[in-house]
């Protein structure tokens, strides 16, 4: 499932609409114009409404490419007017692209194009609400086309204009940009003279400026240290934004002396650095793995000046923004987004009270109103996390508090915010902050006595919005019964198939696995994601927009995995074991041995009910087991490679290094997953043999190009979380002995740790089973031994209807 939408290009419109029909869930069209007329647009633009699709809309209409800024906001103007009033299409579904064209060409005309992109996107961001705003970057510089660094420059100086604008999306080559403030100051100004059409002869001094980088490659940068004969408050303001802590305990010592008071340096030169990284930050030329270095740097001059403000019985304290209490609530131990979220929070000036992970609902609630809490922030990774958050905004409002409350995490949503979060806290306000760089706007908004109001209003109304929009999508939805849906099932041909047998069976403990095997199966790109730069791995080290603090931050996890492996930091321990399996209807009957009499554990499945208009099956994982009288088999794994983590994160923690105790859980995090990688990889070669042939790269292997999967219960193809506890029984695991244990939300601790089954049959596929109906709940709760509650409890982010225990709360 992709988790970003899927753009289909191509210059025929039957070949995009072809490829709408295959698309599942949000797709954009690339690309319609009035260039064929106005009725040929509409036609075009109601297909793609049809599909639910977003749509790029060129500069262009029967009079040709639109190149002037009139030219460019009269077609934009027309074609939102069509789109948004006749064709009924939402406005953010609108993406104009008002051509970017080649300048410094030497030809007059050219060089006003880069100034009138950037100024019709000013024009369309504030004229058409809603639209967005793309481009394709590199034709700006062709006519430079083989000075890579020229072109890097121009391309890093026409998006810090056109984004400040209001670009918000653009087609970039990756290797061909570079940061804004690296660049070579005297290229720099030439650029932004070419870009901004600012003098009449700026073409011809970039061209000759051009010749002294043509063929020049990226030297490596000497450390510069003139800074250290600035003033102190300079060195200080560097110090922060760098991230350097060098330095810090002899330049803020410096600056205490020369102060009234020690509080001064806090409320003056430390605070002034801060905000320099805040305007950095929110405006794109600073990245959250620098931010977060910031914070280091910042905790270690406090900490030196703690003493001496101790001593200083009249001092008062700085003031902050605001006091914020975040937790990761009960039954969930993740907390590495919470934690960056924390330090960009204290970086802008706010107290936060971190109550660390499995914090019940009574103690947030209890510690917001013993600390006079502005806010409250919650966060949780696992699903379950989503009904808990739901039982403390509902706690929140039973104990009469009226602050907000900032929902965060992987799978938390503004949809799960507005539609079930929402109705349980009508005192206050709950919102959705989707990742780090956006919670100080939102604290920010939510602290002003001017802005306060009218934000909660908009947000409310947006929720309001989102509310309606799903129900009528899923009411729109059509699904199967349960029956009609296993009518529907994927029939795999048994009788011309011999399931592979494994190469023993049972249960077997891996006490202690090499770090150092593990490192060649990490997938880098999620790490990049936990620090929040977009791109996939290695390219996101070339990236236009990330690209340096993306190398920044790789260059110190290589330093610090190197120290993890050599150090034996912490350890990674497991299971793995195979048995005879059957399929039972929608359950898996696990044996002890080839006798298959009865079974010793039962894992239990979920099927798609989704409506089909094609020929595709609607798949339960019981669908790649044979049914009795087939000799199949099943494999289940556990793996951590967090076994100490915490300690060494604390221990960084206590020495205010904040970046260094985020990074190491991001490591172990990474390290557990490939520790699953390596562990399948073992599986299907060796321990089960079924694919012995098998020669994948790391690349095709995270591509999941072999045979076989590996599902994990809480994940799309089984969204229940307690079926891990009948993982863990058949690995000899419920009493933590491997050094992984189970939460009362089913999490498990430590949170660097992977669990699930293996299946061999070459049809085996990873799918997600959706949403479900009431029919296959009830037949569920039956087949688990629970009642109705129970299974809507644990089920509750994947049910297709409101439970009544919901509907009768609401009607309270």
């Amino acid at each position: 499932i992709a988790r970003v939408p899927v753009m289909v290009d191509s210059s025929k419109f039957a070949v995009m609409e072809a490829g709408l029909k295959c698309i599942q869930g949000k797709a954009v069209v690339n690309s319609i114009s009035l260039k064929e007329g106005e009725a040929e647009f509409i036609r075009q633009a109601r297909i793609v409404r049809r599909h639910g699709a977003a749509v790029v809309v060129m500069g262009f209409d029967e009079q040709g490419q639109a190149d002037t800024l009139e030219r460019k906001t009269a077609v934009a103007r027309r074609a939102y007017d069509i789109l948004v009033n006749k064709v009924g299409f939402p406005p953010h579904d609108v993406i104009f692209d008002p051509n970017i064209f080649a300048i410094a060409t030497g030809i007059e005309e050219h060089n006003t194009y880069g100034v009138a992109f950037i100024e019709a996107a000013r024009w369309i961001r504030q004229n058409l609400p809603g639209a967005h705003v793309s481009g394709g970057v590199s034709n700006l510089s062709f006519a430079f086309r083989g000075n890579e660094t020229v072109r890097e420059a121009m391309h890093s100086v026409f998006l810090f204009h056109a984004i400040a604008a209001g670009m918000d999306l653009g087609i970039v080559n990756a290797g061909q940009i570079a940061v804004y403030d690296d660049l070579d100051p005297e290229l720099r100004e030439a650029c932004e003279d070419v870009v901004l059409n600012q003098r009449a002869d700026a073409a011809e001094r970039l061209l000759a400026l051009a010749e002294r980088y043509r063929g020049a490659g990226r030297a490596e940068k000497e450390v510069d240290l003139a800074w250290r004969a600035w003033p102190v408050e300079k060195r200080l303001e560097h110090a922060l934004v760098h991230g350097i802590v060098d330095h810090i305990a002899t330049d803020v010592e410096e600056a205490r002396l020369a102060a009234d008071r020690p509080l001064s340096v806090i409320e003056g030169p430390l605070m002034a650095g801060m905000n320099t990284v805040g305007d950095l930050f929110g405006s794109g030329r600073m990245f959250l793995p620098q931010v977060v270095k910031s914070a280091r740097v910042m905790k270690q001059a406090v900490a030196h000046l703690l003493p001496f403000m101790e001593r200083d019985k009249g001092a008062q304290a700085a003031k902050s923004s605001g006091k914020i209490v975040m937790a990761t609530v009960k039954g969930d131990v993740h907390d590495i987004g919470k934690n960056i979220v924390g330090v960009v929070l204290q970086c802008n000036n706010y107290e936060v009270i971190d109550l660390g992970v499995m914090v019940p609902a009574e103690k947030i609630v209890e510690t917001a109103i013993a600390e006079k809490a502005d806010i409250v922030g919650l966060s949780g990774l696992i699903t379950p996390s989503l009904d808990e958050m739901c039982h403390v905004a509902a706690e929140v409002e039973r104990n009469g508090l009226d602050i907000p409350v900032l929902i965060g995490g992987a799978t938390t949503s503004r949809v799960h915010t507005a539609v079930k979060i929402h109705p349980n806290y009508r005192r206050g306000q709950v919102v959705h902050v989707n990742d780090a760089s956006r919670a100080v706007g939102v604290a920010s908004a939510l602290m002003s006595h001017e802005k306060r109001a009218a934000y909660v209003a908009d947000v409310r109304a947006e929720y309001a919005r989102v509310a309606a929009a799903h129900d009528r999508a899923e009411q729109g939805k059509s699904r199967l019964s349960l029956t009609a849906a296993r009518q529907n099932a994927l029939r795999i041909d048994w009788d011309n198939y011999v399931p592979p047998r494994p190469s023993f069976l049972g249960a077997r403990p891996i006490p202690d696995y090499a770090l150092a095997d593990l490192v060649e199966f990490i997938d880098w790109t999620p790490f990049f994601s936990t620090w929040e730069l977009a791109g996939r791995f290695p390219a996101i080290l070339d990236d236009a927009k990330v690209g340096a603090a993306a190398r920044a931050l790789y260059s110190d996890a290589q330093k610090m995995l190197a120290r993890i492996v050599e150090e034996q930091w912490f350890r990674a321990a497991g299971a793995v074991g195979f048995w005879p399996a059957n399929r039972a209807g929608d359950d898996i009957q696990v044996y002890r041995d080839e006798a298959r009499k009865e079974p010793i554990a039962v894992l239990h499945t979920l099927r798609q009910q989704i409506m089909r208009n094609n020929d595709r099956p609607n798949l339960a994982l019981a669908d790649f087991i044979g049914a009795k009288g087939v000799a199949d088999y099943i494999g289940a794994f556990l793996v951590t490679a967090g076994i100490g983590e915490d300690a060494v994160a604390d221990r960084f923690k206590q020495q205010n290094d904040d970046y260094s105790s985020i990074l190491v859980k991001a490591l172990a995090d990474r390290l557990a997953e490939a520790f699953a990688e390596r562990l399948h990889w073992e599986t299907r070669l060796m321990l089960w043999g079924y694919a012995k042939g098998e020669a994948l790269t790391n690349e095709e292997i995270i591509a999941e190009h072999y045979r076989g999967i590996r599902p994990a219960p809480g994940y799309p193809a089984q969204p229940d979380h307690t079926e891990k506890a009948t993982v863990f029984e058949l690995l000899g695991a419920t009493d933590g002995g491997l050094g992984v244990k189970l939460t009362e939300s089913f999490a498990m601790w430590p949170g660097a740790a992977v669990c699930g089954l293996y299946f061999s049959h070459p049809e085996s596929s990873y799918f997600g089973v959706g949403k479900v109906e009431r029919d296959q709940v009830a037949d569920y709760a039956r087949r688990k031994g629970w009642t109705l509650a129970e299974a809507e409890r644990w089920l509750a982010p994947v049910l297709n209807y409101m439970p009544e225990r919901m509907v009768a709360s609401e009607a309270a």
